[in-house]
């Protein structure tokens, strides 16, 4: 399905939504929750706000080309002031609201930016703490009224500025329309700070066309009409989020429903009922796990019936895709979806058509999973800096274990570093490629070359056209045996155990693998009172004989199928996780396998003693 009208920008897109679905029109726009309550808002309503948000930013003096930073959790008021940045020339961007003083100090300066936007007393206060550092800002903005403070001369709250684009826009009433007008698809629209790995954050640069091409590009592959609901909750200043729950939904005239949290986002499915969803495969591990937690904790009866249920519905879901379905498994298929399938459905709302996966490799067993209940999980492949998708699955042709063929517009080629390759990275080009980094031509020249973006990414393309990836390219090890290992897909499998949360493979250049694991502590807590183990607290339980042994034989069980060269022969178990707050991770939960590697060098060291 096409978007209800083609457009080149994003100010277009917000001009042809507010003159389509604009006055005395009921349809809502955004909902979001005031008072424990889902509240929504018109698209009339919309274009006021982002009118007169956009006056106050001129009232202020940002211009056509100006840098307004955008920390903010998902909210109406980001997609509004979104608008208003890019509907006058300027370039949001926009950072994670998890990021420290340090790295904000960093990509205010790196960027240039004029203006700091944030939502709430808490990012107010860390920018404040390197505001002095940060010569070229020349004002801030706070979101929410309560935690405006007076004495910060340069400040102004959201609603002080909606004021001022009052007073601006009856000076200047066609002004905002004049500028939106102006802006061209080969303007830059945002600037997106990758974390990464390693190193400090990039910019990378993404016109109005890079974006706008992945969104008509995706809607060639994905069923979207006007009749969807959105739930969003990961972070819009992901370009996955922006482009594909924020740009794609609203070009399609969907509904988007805000979550409270990541936390409260299984009870917002129930209240929303979301007909599609933008997910990471973290979001399906949690809802497995807990599922099959809510199963195991009951009598054996239910659990019979739960295992049979799920077994009908993936033999039903394989009859489906050979166009053959014996009279016999519709039966059957009928009293496992009353007894078992709809009931788990509805703990998504009940009217999910489909997810869509991005960020990390989506476990197979995953996809099969919530493919025999009913709900398919298609997943798609790309980066920041190709705005974001080079292939997805599509409704009728997905492969779980791959991310899908690629999407219209876009060339993928396999560069082979020797003949005998079986596979290598993944190089791609199209008008979603972006135009580099900001300030860092040689990095760029090093990314992209004759137009072709080098991904990291390790993988091939199948017989049947789906794309297939190894790992990161900068993950593969070798050992001292002279073994190439790539990482993921052997973490992966382990973090299907259920007394796994983290697992971090360490091989390189040494002798044998082995691992840093971070227990799932609420499953691996009730072993302990199951067992009568008694402990302290986590740093006690994990260095408990019992538990070690526990790890031990799990560890033997999981990794049957593996080569001899990719068994773990030693582990540590970590006493808490990792996290985003520690460095451990990006912001997009990856972990940051160098920081990992560096701070636990000393448990790492001890492995191989």
């Amino acid at each position: 399905m096409g978007p209800r009208r083609n457009f080149k920008t994003i100010p277009e897109l917000f001009r042809i939504l507010v003159d389509e679905y604009g006055k005395n029109n009921p349809k809502p726009m955004l909902s979001h929750k005031v008072d424990n309550t889902y509240v929504n808002i018109s698209y009339q309503q919309f274009k006021e706000d982002v009118e007169l948000a956009a006056h106050g930013l001129l009232s202020l003096e940002i211009k056509e080309g100006d840098k307004v930073i955008l920390i903010a959790e998902n909210r109406p008021e980001w997609m509004m002031l979104d608008f208003a940045i890019l509907g006058i020339g300027a370039i949001n961007v926009p950072l994670y609201t998890s990021l420290t003083p340090a790295d904000i100090k960093f990509i205010v300066n790196n960027s240039g930016a004029k203006m700091v936007i944030v939502s709430n007393k808490v990012l107010l206060s860390k920018f404040l703490r390197v505001r002095e550092e940060c010569p070229e800002v020349e004002n801030i903005v706070v979101i929410n009224d309560k935690d405006f403070d007076s004495s910060v001369p340069e400040l102004h709250s959201l609603t002080s500025l909606m004021e001022r684009g009052e007073d601006h826009y009856k000076f200047n009433p066609g002004l905002f329309t004049e500028l939106n007008e102006k802006v061209k698809p080969y303007d830059i629209c945002t600037i997106i700070y990758t974390s990464g790995t390693t190193g400090e954050p990039k910019g990378v640069l993404l016109t109005h066309e890079n974006i706008v091409s992945n969104v008509l590009s995706s809607l060639e592959c994905l069923e979207v009409t006007h009749n969807d609901v959105f739930l969003s909750f990961l972070p819009l200043c992901h370009i996955f989020e922006r482009m594909a729950g924020f740009y794609l939904a609203l070009a399609t005239g969907s509904h988007v429903a805000f979550a409270v949290s990541i936390e409260t986002v299984p009870q917002n499915m129930v209240e929303v009922k979301p007909t599609l969803m933008t997910a990471v495969p973290r979001l399906f591990e949690r809802f497995h796990a807990k599922v099959i937690k809510t199963v195991e904790s009951g009598p054996e009866k239910k659990q019979k019936i739960f295992r049979w249920g799920v077994d009908i519905g993936k033999k039903y879901a394989a009859a489906k895709k050979s166009g053959k379905v014996p009279i016999g498994l519709k039966a059957k298929f009928k009293v496992a979806d009353t007894l078992v399938l709809k009931k788990i459905r509805e703990r998504t709302g009940g009217r999910l058509r489909f997810f869509v996966s991005g960020g990390a490799a989506l476990p197979k067993h995953l996809g099969e999973f919530f493919e025999a209940l009913g709900i398919l999980i298609l997943e798609g492949y790309g980066l920041t800096e190709s705005s974001p998708v080079i292939a997805v699955n599509r409704l009728e042709a997905y492969k779980f274990g791959s991310v899908g063929k690629i999407i219209p517009g876009v060339q993928v080629k396999i560069a082979k570093e020797h003949p005998d390759d079986q596979d290598g990275e993944i190089l791609a080009k199209g008008p979603n490629i972006m135009q580099g980094y900001y300030k860092l031509p040689e990095e760029t020249a090093l990314t992209v070359k004759d137009g072709w973006l080098y991904t990291g990414d390790i993988g091939f393309i199948d017989s049947d056209g789906f794309l297939m990836i190894t790992d990161r390219k900068k993950n593969l090890f070798k050992t001292s045996g002279g073994k190439y290992v790539a990482p993921t897909p052997i973490e992966n499998l382990f973090l299907m155990n259920k007394y796994i949360e983290q697992f971090v493979l360490i091989g390189d250049k040494k002798t044998f693998l082995s691992a840093l694991i971070v227990p799932d502590f609420e499953n691996l807590k009730e072993y302990a009172q199951a067992e009568k183990v008694d402990f302290v607290d986590m740093a006690d339980l994990v260095k408990k004989k019992e538990v070690i042994k526990l790890f031990e034989q799990e560890i033997v069980k999981t990794q049957k199928t593996l080569a001899n060269y990719e068994k773990v022969r030693k582990f540590a178990l970590m006493e808490k996780p990792f996290t985003i707050e520690d460095g451990e991770m990006t912001p997009s939960l990856k972990i940051k396998r160098k920081v990992v590697e560096k701070k636990y060098a000393g448990e790492i060291e001890r492995m191989y003693a």
